[in-house]
């Protein structure tokens, strides 16, 4: 590891934000009425424009990276600067300080897609890939969800087929987000129908713009395209570009789904924050009503608990434990605080949630109303997530499928006469 010392890294951090952002504007007290008027949960912005905003993030991104800031904790060998986890997290602090172009379009890809290759891929495609995607040279997606599996991904039906020192790849793929402009993505198919379905699986490092791949917008009731489904159509893959061993792709996505959720589930508090709904109460006079300061404070108290539950598990990862089932606990409990706030926001706003009258504040909300289901899919299932607490946590029995035995298999049930 490099020998840096923190506060001689932060003083790096300064020089290279102050060369190239712009520091930000303290942002003065919130008052209602003032400013950007934005509740929604996905920004719904137009291809063409996408695209400029994802070359300026490119820009940026590769400047960082040359200089030495790109990949902080990564390793050397795959292109990193082998630095520790707080030298990763000074840089993320200095840099919240300054304006800098959308960083969003990389998430997926170095949140989630690039420490999957890192740990799975061959030495020698995760040094070739690996300092692509942290210089955003190239951008990823992950293509997990089928249209028959979603929750239970396992079920998924994509199949690869060996073809010599390649593989051939045919199916489809759902709620992908930013496959239209990703140009790597993570996939997981079938290999083997007759191994039970948790064994059969391998994963891929696939080309977007390979022949035989078709993607689509997915159009969702907020009015936006944010995700794509993508067709395989004997989709050729070299061998070289598996992830880990042929038949234990269940690894692989288990590496990319708890990273996921550590992502998701760290996430911020309700649109515009917690301020802007106690302000809102304020401004129609609620704020004596014991009702809506009751489930006004149910959210603040959820929010606290469970930036509390993702700081636990980001300590476990920085003194090097992988996290566990405790961030399906972070990602189940922000989406039940999001499900508070889209209740809370339709009791205080009623009509004007589903009317547009132009009034600051109000119809803005419908998009995070609208929005917030897809939340309650994306990175598992509210349901899934509760197994999983059931099963690994509380150690309860699991839960009875086509593919387990049910616990209550040998009980006989008598009839009942009247």
């Amino acid at each position: 590891m490099t020998d840096i010392s923190i506060e001689d890294f932060r003083a790096e951090a300064v020089a290279f934000l102050d060369a190239n952002a712009t520091p930000k504007v303290a942002p003065g007290a919130f008052v209602w009425g003032q400013g950007a008027d934005e509740a929604a949960l996905f920004e719904e912005i137009d291809r063409e424009k996408e695209k400029v905003e994802l070359a300026a993030a490119q820009a940026f991104r590769a400047k960082r990276y040359d200089a030495g800031l790109g990949y902080i904790s990564g390793a050397p060998e795959h292109g990193g600067r082998g630095l520790s986890r707080d030298h990763e997290r000074v840089y993320a602090e200095v840099e919240a300080g300054y304006e800098i172009p959308n960083q969003e379009f990389f998430g997926i890809g170095l949140g989630m897609v690039a420490p999957t290759i890192a740990a799975h891929a061959s030495p020698e495609v995760a040094a070739e890939v690996l300092p692509k995607m942290y210089r955003t040279d190239i951008v990823g997606c992950q293509l997990f969800s089928e249209p028959g599996a979603g929750s239970d991904l396992a079920s998924l039906q994509m199949k690869a087929e060996r073809d010599g020192d390649e593989w051939i790849i045919t199916g489809q793929k759902v709620w992908t987000s930013g496959a239209h402009y990703s140009d790597l993505g993570e996939v997981i198919a079938r290999t083997d129908p007759d191994l039970p379905k948790h064994r059969g699986l391998t994963g891929f490092i696939v080309d977007m713009k390979a022949p035989g791949v078709e993607i689509r917008p997915l159009r969702q009731m907020t009015g936006g395209a944010n995700f794509n489904e993508v067709f395989f159509t004997e989709v050729r893959v070299p061998d070289t570009h598996r992830l880990g061993e042929v038949n234990e792709g269940w690894r692989v996505a288990l590496t990319t789904l708890m990273n996921e959720r550590a992502s998701i589930g760290g996430g911020g508090a309700a649109g515009g924050g917690f301020t802007r709904l106690k302000e809102m109460v304020k401004h129609f006079g609620l704020e004596n009503d014991p009702l809506i300061r009751q489930e006004l404070m149910s959210i603040y108290i959820g929010g606290q608990v469970n930036r509390m539950n993702s700081q636990r598990a980001m300590a476990k990862i920085k003194a090097g434990e992988l996290p566990g089932a405790e961030m399906s606990g972070a990602k189940l409990a922000l989406t039940e605080n999001m499900r508070r706030t889209s209740a809370f926001v339709g009791r205080v706003l009623g009509p004007r949630l589903i009317t547009d009258t132009g009034e600051w504040g109000t119809y803005s909300w419908s998009g995070y109303v609208l929005g917030m289901p897809a939340m309650a899919i994306a990175g598992g299932s509210d349901q899934v997530l509760r197994n999983i607490l059931g099963e690994r946590v509380l150690g309860l029995p699991k839960e009875p499928g086509i593919d387990t035995t049910s616990p209550f298999k040998d009980l006989h049930v008598g009839t009942v006469k009247s």
